[in-house]
């Protein structure tokens, strides 16, 4: 072996030492950091969404609980005025899911995801598309939704009229994807439970689509948030493909770490990322909580073992309960009678300490949520 060669191996050597192991506690801290949920924060409302890079928001009301086990003293008439004011909205993103994003990051983040839009649709509905002019299509869809917020059922409706040959739905579900479509209040207010109806983003906020989105700057975002994280990782929060090409430009600048199998993990330098044994509170997670949703290997946040029981088999994600950072059970809160009951269900049996946190917090829940109910009543369930 020449001389060189050997000393680009021993050098090659020399780094793979140097580089830290980082355990599932430790990227579970430093997850925990960045959500903002080792210590509530005092921060505004539009800001913590800004720093997420948005909540998922396929149930209504799972940003709220979000944003109240991260903000101090958060009530939900903040970001129900905030979505009154044209200030955030609920839109799909990244994964071609139903966001809450402020009004500047829709019109920044959507260019990025649209081939992952693009994508979707020609796997889902390419078949039953053929023969159609989808610039033509989204004309129409845009002329429709402009004139009025509509429903994907009168959408639907009022496109067959124009392609009868089609199915309403599916024209409907190709709008969602060739035009940028917000959902309109009363959807997504705290109490209302109104149809989800839509227009496009530019006709709501009054702007165009950016055209100087930047995809390092959403990758760098991703690892802000979500940090350290592997190629794999930012592909599936993302629903983009092709990351390891950017990662590759970016490296320079970023941190370099290993998981406990050997695979690269990116970051900030200056990111946070506390000791495995920093104390974590119990926290309650709404629905479809991003945590759950943005790696390919969720060891750092949620037990395999657990899984199913989280993950629904009709794509519901179930509220959870973190014990010590990590998922340990699922809860919901019925009302009844003018009682609110707190049901948790666990996965594991808690120490006394843990018991009573949970209490503790619950109670917090449940004044926040059902503040209205003349009782509550906190239940444990197997």
């Amino acid at each position: 072996m020449a001389a060189d060669q050997k000393t680009q191996n021993r050098h090659r050597a020399n780094a793979d030492v140097e580089v830290q192991v980082l355990g599932p506690r430790a990227l579970n801290r430093a997850l925990l950091a960045r959500q903002m949920l080792l210590s509530r924060v005092n921060l505004p409302t539009l800001e913590v969404i800004e720093r997420l890079v948005g909540l998922q928001a396929q149930a209504p009301t799972a940003p709220y609980f979000g944003l109240w086990t991260r903000i101090e003293d958060f009530h939900p008439d903040e970001l129900s005025q905030l979505y009154l004011n044209h200030k955030v909205v609920r839109i799909a993103l990244m994964r071609s899911t139903l966001h809450l994003v402020s009004a500047g990051d829709c019109l920044d983040l959507r260019p990025l995801v649209q081939s992952a839009h693009d994508r979707g649709l020609k796997g889902t509905y390419g078949k039953r598309l053929v023969g159609l002019d989808l610039n033509e299509l989204a004309s129409a869809g845009r002329a429709l939704i402009e004139a009025q917020p509509l429903t994907f059922n009168e959408l639907g409706k009022r496109l067959g009229e124009r392609w009868p040959d089609h199915d309403p739905s599916v024209l409907a579900a190709a709008i969602r994807v060739l035009l940028p479509l917000v959902q309109v209040p009363p959807r997504g207010l705290w109490g209302n439970h109104g149809q989800a109806a839509h227009t496009s983003a530019e006709q709501w906020l009054g702007h165009p689509l950016s055209s100087e989105s930047s995809v390092e700057k959403f990758v760098l975002r991703y690892l802000v948030a979500f940090g350290p994280a592997t190629v794999k990782d930012i592909q599936v929060w993302s629903g983009l493909t092709r990351m390891s090409e950017v990662i590759k430009k970016l490296r320079p600048q970023l941190a370099v770490f290993r998981d406990e199998h050997g695979r690269d993990l990116f970051d900030l330098p200056d990111a946070p990322r506390p000791d495995a044994q920093t104390p974590s509170p119990p926290r309650f997670l709404g629905e479809f909580d991003n945590m759950l949703l943005s790696y390919a290997d969720r060891s750092r946040i949620i037990d395999e073992a657990y899984r199913k029981q989280v993950f629904t088999v009709n794509g519901i994600i179930r509220s959870t309960l973190l014990i010590d950072g990590f998922v340990s059970g699922i809860w919901k809160i019925q009302r009844e009678h003018g009682t609110a009951t707190l049901s948790i269900e666990l996965f594991k049996q808690l120490s006394t300490e843990d018991h009573c946190a949970v209490m503790e917090e619950g109670a917090k829940l449940l004044k926040f949520a059902a503040a209205d109910e003349k009782s509550h009543a906190i239940v444990f369930t197997s």
